[in-house]
């Protein structure tokens, strides 16, 4: 399936039905009086989020989504019927703004979670609402009104615990199929990865998170040069972070010089990104040339302040002592989130409280 992370559509709710103008006229009541029945609402757009789905794929053939208009009311006091609602699924992570104004419709997130993005029109009333004393027979009723009609701007930002980031080619691929179910494209060639990849990495019995394997970032990234800029939003719901480096050397970079580049297009990108935990791993220890200058470049990122750890995403070597210290890491800063929203939670104004609830 195509990875699609953008898209735009247009869509219209339902128009309201009409009010009716009629008179109610029966054998033993010949002026029985005004008795046109009320519109039917229009129908909303409703987003709902499928956890099935992880691609905008589908709105990319569904320019224009439109849901059903009211019908229009009827004589002896009948009520149209309500137009059909139109539900569209969304993958989890989608963030629906409007296209012109910028504004946020809806960050979904949860499963089965729904959104109206577009409420329909109210039905018009009928003249049996505005008989009086002094017009006893109204010939007039309301019409309905039009269902609400924009472009919206969809982003696909993925839900994943933990980002794997670094240049290309430094073996973050190979690194997610060692740890996880996922199977992305494996080749000796930058840009190997186009689309970023999910996969689920077992801690323990109880335990899992998931990771996120993002297409290797350049220097330039936030700008848009190899495609950085449409994949660094994706790592905005990450706890933390894999920094991963190639430290054999061999591709004629220097290994604390890519750290400080990435760590400078996120930063660039979204300072909140910088900010979060990472843990900085030098891999590739499976060439001669990676070890001979692991314990060099050990203590260049010490100097830092930075723990560099090693491991050869190709044999194994190390992973899984790596993969049990982000899963201590990860329950730690998700544990100490929590606690953080526990406390907040009684500090909130009696009005947010209610907003809350």
């Amino acid at each position: 399936m195509k990875f699609i992370d953008e898209a735009e559509v247009h869509v219209r709710a339902g128009d309201g039905g009409r009010g009716c103008v009629a008179f109610l006229r029966e054998k033993y009541r010949p002026h029985g009086g005004p008795s046109g029945g009320d519109g039917g609402d229009g129908g909303d757009i409703v987003f709902i989020v499928d956890p099935g789905l992880t691609t905008l794929l589908d709105f990319k053939f569904q320019p224009l989504l439109k849901a059903g208009r009211g019908e229009h009311g009827r004589g002896k006091q009948q009520y149209g019927k309500r137009g059909a609602d139109r539900e569209v699924r969304v993958p989890p992570g989608t963030i629906v703004r409007d296209a012109e104004s910028g504004d946020l419709i809806g960050d979904l997130q949860r499963p089965h979670e729904r959104c109206i993005v577009a409420h329909g029109g109210r039905g018009g009333r009928g003249n049996m609402h505005f008989a009086t004393s002094t017009n006893q027979a109204p010939r007039f009723a309301q019409p309905g009104i039009p269902g609400e009609e924009r472009r919206l701007r969809l982003e696909l930002q993925l839900m994943a615990d933990v980002g794997l980031v670094g240049y290309p080619n430094v073996g973050k691929s190979t690194l997610i199929t060692k740890v996880s179910a996922a199977r992305p494209r494996i080749a000796d060639y930058p840009f190997t990865t186009l689309v970023p990849h999910l996969g689920v990495v077992r801690i323990d019995e109880d335990a899992s998170f998931v990771l996120a394997d993002i297409p290797g970032l350049i220097e330039g990234a936030h700008r848009g040069l190899g495609l950085g800029d449409r994949f660094l939003r994706h790592l905005s719901r990450t706890t933390m972070l894999i920094h991963l480096i190639d430290i054999s050397g061999l591709a004629g970079r220097d290994p604390l010089a890519d750290y400080d580049t990435i760590n400078h297009e996120l930063r660039a990108f979204d300072a909140a990104l910088a900010a979060k935990p990472q843990i900085v791993v030098g891999n590739k220890l499976d060439l001669q040339e990676a070890r001979d200058r692991f314990a060099a470049e050990q203590a260049r990122f010490a100097a830092r302040g930075v723990e560099l750890w090693g491991i050869s995403a190709a044999t194994g070597d190390g992973v899984g002592a790596l993969v049990r210290a982000v899963g201590k890491r990860w329950r730690a800063l998700r544990a100490a989130a929590s606690e953080d929203a526990a406390t907040a939670w009684p500090s909130a104004a009696p009005g947010e409280a209610r907003a809350r609830e």
